[in-house]
């Protein structure tokens, strides 16, 4: 018994002093501590170089924590602390955090059918698959709906039935807007009113939804993106407030949420699994989502480059805004970050990326040719881009010819696998 009560003390002990070392701002004002660089023991003679890489790639905004004080953060051009920047699909994870929230009030059951609050009738699909789609589903973009079909289109008659609910990923942009509505039945207020109410005004963010076409897209100042972020390094507890106090909730929002992509849970993006998905493109890619990067590393990314990246491992925070990287999901982009992020550190934060052995290519990196190596005959090959884009190719004798490719990632697929290859 003596035993145990030390071991307990001991364990409240480590438990004080993790909390007590995560810093965080003051909800109002402009007031937040800054460690450096050099106190950090980092390799600050790389900063500039960064900087530069930045701002060539349209940066607005870039800002990294460490143990929730600011350790990077810069600003390009005309852009400032204070301006505002839409969030794009990195705002997913923002309304999965809502969906947590309204959850733990019992406002909302992620396993109820979502016609529950979005009535019967939301979709065009047979009444009996309509009612196989339940909220979890459309927090892990598995609903079974047809994303060939305006997937940014919330109206029934864009919902149309493709699959049974739980069978298929796929990035679908529809589906994941009407939580909003799930939000706002179950709660009896607008969508900001419950975010400004629960969240926003709580960790002192700024910003709102907007309605741009047929998506609410967040927008906020950098430091918002960043409160956020720390947030949720901090398991959805702000100082010694909870704001997602459902334990359970957090940690299936940020493990892999269903077998399909491994790489993806509540709308959140996932590092260091065996493999996974990209929008668009339905094939199962092997390795990491993100090699550069620390393994258990979780994110919210949107469009042109829009980033929260959370290492709970090394405490930091990564936020960059900007306008660049036209493909749905910027994993390119953040795997160059992190690229250079790395010789700051000046510490391997990299994961091992763990690709398929059934086939390999070589060079790779290559600006002509690519040999595809493999033990069995090589039919079937097709060439994507990021934005799933069938790339013309010429094969000859298993030599696959990119001089013409811009320079960029590339996913070859063979029969159902796949690999990445980068165009020089």
């Amino acid at each position: 018994m003596k035993n145990l009560i030390t071991i307990f003390f001991l364990s409240l002990v480590v438990t004080f002093s993790t909390a007590q070392t995560m810093y965080f701002p003051p909800s109002s004002g402009n007031v937040w501590q800054n460690a450096t660089p050099t106190s950090l023991g980092w390799c600050t003679s790389e900063i500039d170089s960064f900087y530069t890489y930045l701002n060539q790639s349209n940066s607005k905004a870039f800002i990294v924590l460490k143990d929730g004080k600011i350790v990077m953060e810069k600003y390009f051009g005309t852009f400032t602390q204070d301006s505002i920047w839409y969030w794009a699909s990195a705002g997913k994870s923002l309304t999965s955090t809502l969906i947590g929230i309204a959850q733990q009030e019992k406002l909302v059951n992620i396993n109820d059918l979502s016609s529950k609050y979005l009535g019967v009738g939301w979709t065009t699909a047979p009444l009996a698959k309509e009612n196989l789609i339940n909220i979890r589903h459309q927090l892990t973009m598995t609903t079974g709906l047809d994303d060939s079909v305006n997937k940014d289109c919330t109206l029934p008659s864009c919902l149309i039935y493709k699959a049974d609910a739980g069978t298929r990923w796929a990035y679908h942009n529809a589906p994941y807007t009407i939580l909003d509505k799930v939000i706002e039945k179950a709660s009896g207020i607008s969508l900001n009113q419950f975010n400004n109410s629960r969240l926003r005004n709580k960790i002192g963010m700024n910003g709102l939804f907007v309605t741009v076409g047929d998506n609410n897209v967040y927008f906020s100042s950098p430091r918002s993106m960043a409160r956020y972020g720390l947030l949720m390094l901090n398991k959805g507890t702000w100082n010694t407030t909870k704001i997602l106090d459902d334990a359970t909730y957090f940690m299936d929002a940020t493990n892999t949420s269903q077998q399909l992509n491994k790489a993806y849970g509540y709308l959140w993006w996932l590092n260091g699994k065996a493999s996974f998905m990209v929008p668009t493109l339905q094939v199962v890619l092997q390795g990491n989502l993100v090699p550069n990067a620390p393994a258990d590393m979780f994110s919210a990314l949107g469009k042109n480059g829009q980033i929260i990246n959370i290492v709970p491992s090394q405490n930091l925070v990564v936020v960059r805004m900007g306008n660049s990287d036209g493909s749905p999901v910027p994993i390119t982009y953040v795997n160059e970050i992190w690229k250079r992020l790395n010789k700051i550190i000046c510490k391997p934060t990299a994961t091992a990326d763990l690709e398929s052995t059934q086939f390999e290519l070589f060079p790779n990196p290559s600006s002509d040719v690519i040999t595809i190596q493999s033990d069995t005959q090589a039919t079937d090959i097709q060439v994507f881009n990021e934005l799933g884009q069938a790339m013309q190719v010429v094969v000859n004798d298993r030599t696959l010819h990119i001089q013409h490719l811009p320079k960029g990632i590339y996913f070859l697929k063979i029969g159902n696998m796949a690999k990445r290859f980068v165009k020089m």
